[in-house]
């Protein structure tokens, strides 16, 4: 059971731990998120991200990268720079190949954009909230009434 401290201005004050687990807070999250799941760049990824799975030829040079980065940690182990080099290079030509499949480019494409929406939507809630109090300090911006 949670217990409830109001201040002398009447307001409710939680502990730390309390504010985690508050349901109001963690069902606007969920919403939040839902809301983010129909975004278009959501949608977008996830078709890419089928197409890539069912693309034969950028699943092969994946596996084919993954292989060779196997490689490199035995080839490390045994300490033979040269063959680590080599591999290497191996690799980044596997990998340029992969990057110029159309729907690779265009899956690392939307990664960035989903990334660019969830950093937007944490900076609008950073200065929501940092508009409402001081985050730094944890002191109220602006107050009616001292405890």
């Amino acid at each position: 059971m949670t217990t409830v401290k109001r201040t002398s201005c009447g307001m409710e004050q939680y502990t730390n731990t309390e504010m985690i687990v508050r349901q109001d807070i963690l069902a606007k999250a969920k919403e939040l998120a839902d809301l983010l799941a129909t975004s278009s760049e959501v949608q977008f990824f996830q078709q890419a991200e089928r197409q890539i799975a069912g693309n034969d030829h950028v699943q092969t040079l994946i596996s084919q990268i993954k292989k060779k980065q196997k490689e490199i940690v035995a080839f490390e182990k045994f300490e033979n720079r040269a063959m680590v080099e080599k591999i290497e290079k191996e690799i980044d030509a596997l990998q340029d190949e992969l990057d110029s499949v159309p729907i690779v480019s265009q899956f690392k494409q939307s990664q960035e954009d989903i990334n660019y929406l969830l950093q937007l939507v944490m900076s609008v809630i950073r200065d929501s909230l940092s508009e409402k109090i001081n985050v730094e300090s944890g002191s109220v911006a602006r107050t009616s009434c001292s405890e």
